[in-house]
């Protein structure tokens, strides 16, 4: 798949909303995402952030809006379908990295990290065998092949569901919240190879609570409040110099 322009958005929501039952979380949510950009998603437990970056991927299906990846638009169904971009096609370019890891507990680290080429792909063992180990070394684990995910630290989980999203060569990466469930010690570990993969012109959104690090790895920073973009801008304009009251005491918060 190739991109109609250079500078076209990669991936782009346009007024997504979302209910559940007569609770409306998202109410019309803008973001387009271009090659090599680093979007951060912060803002208040509630405020819609998770619940926008699942529909990115199409884990939530949107109430109203439009998603398009390559400038096409993207169906309800799992296949392709006339001009309409599938599911499938979708997660296959776009990954995911969730807060609570997600790994298979029967398997191994390399099986966890292969197992998406290997079926959904149809690469040859060998060749997805030797990405994996690749993509573990880059993220620090090049010793845990073969431990299972019991006897990991959640800092080494989070590694190894960041390397299994990789292994799949997505275009770009949502992570949800990553470091939340980590005791504060395995945060900085998780951060370093998010950083890395940034600096390497991975395309992420990050729905992050870690300020300082979203103010040094983002271009972009969108303040999320009771659903709706409620500012956005710069980490400057956003994180160090905010404008309005409720930013202000938002971000106040983190630095009691």
């Amino acid at each position: 798949m190739t991109d109609t322009a250079t500078d076209a958005p990669i991936l782009e929501a346009i007024g997504i909303r979302k209910s559940f039952g007569p609770l409306e979380v998202l109410k019309g949510i803008d973001l387009s995402l271009t090659r090599g950009e680093v979007v951060a998603l912060i803002g208040p437990s509630g405020s819609g952030k998770s619940t926008f970056i699942r529909c990115m991927n199409m884990l939530e299906t949107p109430t109203d809006g439009t998603l398009r990846f390559r400038c096409r638009a993207i169906g309800d169904r799992f296949e392709d379908r006339g001009d309409m971009i599938g599911i499938g096609t979708l997660r296959r370019h776009v990954g995911m990295v969730f807060q609570h890891f997600n790994l298979f507990p029967h398997m191994t680290v390399l099986q966890n990290v292969v197992e998406g080429p290997l079926t959904v792909l149809r690469e040859p063992r060998r060749e997805a065998e030797e990405r994996a180990r690749d993509l573990l070394s880059q993220v620090g684990l090049s010793q845990k092949c073969d431990a299972y995910p019991a006897h990991l630290s959640g800092g080494q989980k989070q590694r190894v569901a960041i390397a299994r999203a990789l292994a799949m060569q997505p275009e770009v990466l949502l992570l949800d919240e990553v470091t939340s469930a980590l005791d504060p010690e395995l945060v900085g570990e998780v951060l370093a190879v998010i950083r890395r993969l940034g600096e390497a012109g991975m395309t992420m959104a990050i729905v992050t609570h870690e300020m300082a690090f979203a103010a040094d790895v983002a271009k972009r920073v969108l303040f999320f409040d009771k659903g709706v973009v409620a500012a956005e801008g710069t980490p400057d304009e956003i994180i160090t110099h905010p404008r309005s009251e409720r930013l202000q005491g938002f971000l106040a918060r983190f630095h009691e």
